[in-house]
């Protein structure tokens, strides 16, 4: 088998790489290189292609180290520590590696822009609009998210001086022109300040519960029920919005795909995916595990709310500009993705005209004020990034991966033993993500249906 990471640039190369398909030693992530059908072309007035591999993993990490590292420790308290670390883990390794297909499968298809140009190749026009949809949904449901955040920080440092609903009309203001920044490589200081912002504040509140004699939740005083338990046992609905939730922490990997198309060298993606999620999932596992043993069932949603007022103030107050920036690049990437669907093959898409700004500006502000509207209607953190993983990641981050796979080895079906093997495990991916889908949708209304009835929320 050729060497996986072959880089061709020759154009007998190039001819055995088209004629992959036709042999049972495809070469696994082989990638070459075609400028040619690239959507951003280098040297355009409007230049794109400006983003360093290392500028490309900070961007990752600030996709995916923001609203998961404030969930997971509520869904712990639903699976228990050994079943939310297994969690933790499971999935975490396994969007790593859909995450790797991905970007593999993209740059040996030329002219993939998102992940429904990835579905086109496979599945035709019918299959690209469904997982655009699903694509566009995910993101405005991430930003809503983020929106929420935002919004629940302002009001812990304003001492709800002023209606929720207001905060969250604050939020969206500024996310959308954090988001209206047309390139990734703007986004740059913004990133880092971003992601050094929410690392900061989440470790503040990691060390501040290890010093508390109870959790700030739990009652003041008399014995308590902390709810820490090696090993839980949810009902169905509990437990499927736990798993979603700690799987939709780091499952945004579909917008990885759009970062790359603006990456100077696309043949780098996976170093900056590799070091993204190592960086992910080892601090996912350890903060999470820390809050959920010492505040239990009282752990705070979103956990910065954990360590008492005094420091949830000082945690938001450090960690907000991470939200905002983590809700902007969320609304960036489902903007970026109509804007390019908009304006490909014509000359606005990298020209300063008037129909690149108008139509640029339109979407931002325009899925802004739908993600607004949604962070309204569900306004409990945890169950609308539970919704968000079950009814659109489910497929773009476990089926769909399983899919480009199998298109790019239909010789393994019957190739050797282990090819064979490989290739049904990758099938097994298409149910799994089914079944996520369904059964995770399920879960997460009907809990929050039992939250309505019971008070907790809509009051």
């Amino acid at each position: 088998m050729a060497d996986v990471n072959t880089i061709s640039h020759d154009p007998e190369k190039r001819a055995y790489h088209d004629a992959r398909s036709d042999s049972p030693d495809v070469a696994v992530g082989k990638i070459d290189s075609f400028e040619d059908r690239e959507v951003f072309k280098q040297g355009a007035d409007v230049e794109f292609r400006t983003v360093s591999w290392v500028m490309a993993t900070v961007i990752m990490l600030k996709v995916i180290f923001a609203t998961g590292v404030l969930s997971i420790p509520v869904a712990m308290s639903s699976l228990g520590a050994v079943g939310g670390a297994l969690s933790v883990i499971g999935w975490g390794g396994l969007n790593t590696y859909t995450a790797l297909i991905q970007g593999d499968f993209r740059n040996n298809h030329g002219g993939c822009h998102s992940i429904a140009d990835m579905a086109n190749e496979v599945g035709g026009v019918v299959l690209q609009e469904l997982t655009g949809f699903l694509f566009i949904v995910a993101y405005v449901l991430c930003t809503g998210s983020g929106i929420l955040g935002v919004s629940i920080g302002l009001n812990a440092l304003s001492h709800h001086a002023a209606c929720t609903v207001w905060w969250a009309f604050l939020a969206y203001v500024v996310v959308a022109a954090c988001a209206s920044v047309r390139k990734f490589e703007k986004f740059g200081w913004l990133t880092w300040a971003g992601f050094i912002s929410i690392f900061t504040a989440v470790f503040i509140v990691v060390i501040a519960v290890t010093l508390r004699d109870r959790p700030a939740a739990a009652p003041a005083t008399g014995d308590y029920d902390l709810g820490y338990y090696a090993i839980a046992y949810p009902t169905f609905a509990g437990g499927m919005v736990a798993s979603c939730t700690i799987f939709v922490s780091s499952a945004g990997t579909s917008a990885f795909l759009p970062v790359i198309s603006e990456m100077r060298r696309p043949q780098d993606y996976r170093k900056s995916l590799f070091v993204c999620m190592a960086i992910v999932n080892a601090a996912y596992l350890s903060f999470s595990l820390v809050v959920y043993r010492w505040c239990g069932k009282w752990v705070a949603s979103p956990s910065l709310g954990s360590a008492g007022q005094t420091i949830k103030m000082v945690a938001y107050g450090i960690g907000l500009i991470g939200l905002v920036v983590s809700a902007a690049l969320y609304l960036h990437v489902a903007a970026k993705y109509c804007f390019v669907r908009i304006l490909r093959n014509t000359r606005h898409l990298q020209e300063n005209t008037i129909v690149h700004w108008g139509t640029w500006l339109g979407l931002t502000f325009g899925l802004a004020s739908i993600s607004f509207i949604l962070a309204e209607a569900i306004p409990v953190f945890n169950y609308l990034l539970a919704l968000t993983g079950s009814i659109c990641f489910a497929p773009l981050a476990i089926a769909l991966p399983g899919w480009l796979w199998m298109h790019d080895h239909k010789p393994w079906m019957k190739g050797s033993a282990f090819q064979q093997v490989a290739f049904w495990l990758h099938a097994a991916l298409i149910p799994l993500g089914i079944f996520m889908c369904i059964g995770g949708t399920y879960g997460v209304i009907k809990v929050i249906i039992q939250a309505y009835a019971a008070g907790t929320i809509g009051e």
